[in-house]
């Protein structure tokens, strides 16, 4: 996982659009069943991408979304 904020965040937008689909909703352990495809360390992939704004917890807490941008 890259350190340099940038190149995370880089790597990360490309991940989100390229795993997730837009229109579905994911649970946990499908978030990190995908995440566990790039890096063993799914937990901290999840929590860059929801601190990113990449995806987004349910309010509920029980799914991710990727977030539809206006």
């Amino acid at each position: 996982m890259p350190v340099r904020t940038s190149v995370r965040r880089d790597l990360l937008v490309h991940l989100t659009e390229t795993l997730f689909d837009a229109d579905r909703a994911y649970s946990e352990r499908e978030v990190n069943e995908v995440l566990r495809s790039v890096h063993d360390d799914t937990a901290a992939l999840r929590r860059y991408c929801v601190e990113g704004g990449l995806l987004v917890r349910e309010q509920d807490g029980s799914d991710y979304r990727v977030p539809q941008h206006a």
